[in-house]
């Protein structure tokens, strides 16, 4: 269906669209000279809470807000500009050009379209809405994402025990798992869904609680986060494959020819057997609490020595985190580390994007937990940062490569302190760490180039996060390691 709604804006549209506000630096702390952070002014009245952020091909920020709104920001002339309005609880936005966006709210996958090209949409048109609503207020989703032969993925977010479902939903109503603390009752509740490009809404993966983020990789590889709580001990990134399933059950009964009722009343046992594990976990806590979107850095080296690897935003916290992934035995698995703690940027990460000139932006929202409200902006200023740049599992242990030649003088074996321990597979809201111990390091050998370090280990098992703490270690021109802590999930030994 599409409709001519631009009379309905027009008041909205002398209210925001020529509203000019200035960016405003923030440096981050003197440790880290490689990064600034700058803090984007948004409009008077607006209440910034970020639902997506993308770059259109011209370099306008187009970002959408909790609200219903969406706008153009030109990062030239610093100018916010209303570009639509009435959207409901939109989260993602995919920029098609210069006038045409994909927008994903609550009800729909939106069209949206500035047909006479004066910077304000008139017309909007449903691409699909073949999924379920039981007016649950959880019941939120994220995307799209487009792969190289135009199949675009959503995610659909189960709803929530807190609240109960509409007297008029849309869709077949299950009311089996009601009391649940997170349930699918109507299609396709906790599912990863796929549009063909000839409009089939189809259900691809299920196994999903909160999937707040979708990547596709260079290679079309999916990838998608998922956050902690019933039946997820910690929260997880994935990469998810067509016809998987992911740990959460509730998704479970939209399964063709399901007949087994209530699919969280199945043993736990069971379930396990079923599930794929998490590529990468995220250790809640020393970590993350609510991992957000991931997106990959494909700036060319525009913003650091870490092109290829993935970013991801934390709402609880002023973190942004970065995931190193590697394949081993054909299944992809790897680190994550902090990448910037503080250093002026907010809570509430829930968004980003790169733009053309390879900064990083960041979109943030409190929306009833903990965060901020705005947009922030990271650039890299050239200075090369001394960090890991990538965790390799071995045979004996981990490689570990910096992103400077590093100081003989401070690799003892004692820099290196690793602990190993493993979340439990559960219907119970998160999981403490289970069989937490400390590994003893057997040896630490240098690289000729002094950039890796191969530190062999007492012990490398499955199924387990090795976490390791750095101590003490310097580059060759005395910079200090920026981020001691990394975290791998060892799903895979190295044969």
């Amino acid at each position: 269906m599409s409709i001519n709604i631009k009379s309905i804006y027009t008041s909205l549209y002398f209210m925001l669209s020529s509203v000019t506000v200035f960016a405003q630096n923030t440096n981050l702390a003197p440790t880290n000279p490689s990064y600034k952070v700058e803090t984007i002014q948004t409009p008077e009245g607006l209440s910034a809470e970020t639902g997506a952020i993308a770059f259109m091909p011209d370099g306008r920020l187009i970002a959408c807000f909790h609200r219903g709104e969406v706008m153009t920001y030109n990062p030239l002339t610093k100018q916010w500009k209303l570009f639509a309005s009435g959207l409901h609880d939109p989260l993602g936005i995919y920029a098609i050009n210069n006038n045409e966006i994909l927008l994903m709210q609550r009800p729909e996958l939106t069209r949206i379209k500035d047909t006479d090209g004066d910077g304000l949409a008139d017309e909007y048109t449903t691409v699909t809405d073949k999924f379920g609503l039981s007016g649950n207020y959880h019941e939120f989703a994220f995307g799209p994402v487009k792969d190289k032969k135009g199949n675009m993925f959503i995610a659909l977010n189960t709803a929530s025990v807190q609240a109960g479902v509409s007297k008029e939903p849309r869709g077949k109503l299950d009311t089996t798992q009601l009391k649940n603390r997170m349930y699918s009752a109507v299609p396709y509740r906790g599912w990863i869904m796929k549009l063909t490009p000839d409009g089939k809404l189809l259900p691809y993966a299920s196994g999903f609680r909160s999937p707040n983020g979708l990547l596709l990789d260079a290679n079309d590889n999916l990838f998608v986060s998922d956050n902690q709580g019933d039946w997820l001990g910690t929260s997880t990134l994935y990469q998810v494959k067509e016809g998987k399933f992911y740990g959460h059950p509730a998704s479970l009964a939209w399964t063709t020819g399901w007949s087994r009722g209530n699919p969280a009343l199945l043993p736990v046992a069971e379930l396990d057997k079923m599930r794929t594990k998490a590529s990468v976990l995220y250790p809640n806590g020393p970590m993350a609490n609510s991992p957000t979107q991931p997106l990959i850095d494909d700036t060319g080296g525009k913003f650091g020595p870490f092109a290829g690897q993935i970013f991801v935003g934390e709402m609880n916290r002023s973190r942004l985190m970065r995931v190193m992934l590697e394949e081993v035995n054909g299944e992809m698995q790897g680190a994550v580390a902090p990448f910037i703690d503080d250093q002026g940027l907010r809570k509430g990460n829930n968004r980003l994007a790169f733009a053309p000139d390879g900064s990083l932006w960041v979109g943030q929202t409190d929306h009833g937990w903990a965060g901020d409200k705005g947009i922030q902006r990271i650039v890299y200023t050239g200075v090369l940062p001394m960090d890991v740049l990538k965790m390799s599992i071995t045979a004996k242990g981990f490689d570990i490569t910096f992103t400077q030649p590093l100081n003989n003088a401070n690799l003892a074996a004692d820099a290196f302190s690793f602990k190993h321990y493993y979340y439990e597979y559960h219907a119970a809201y998160g999981s403490k760490q289970f069989d937490v111990a400390p590994v003893k390091v057997n040896g630490v050998t240098v690289s000729e180039d002094k950039r890796t370090v191969s530190v062999s280990l007492e012990q490398l098992k499955p199924g387990y996060i090795y976490e390791l703490n750095m101590n003490g270690i310097t580059a060759q021109n005395g910079t200090p390691l920026q981020n001691k802590l990394i975290c791998y999930t060892v799903n895979q030994l190295r044969n």
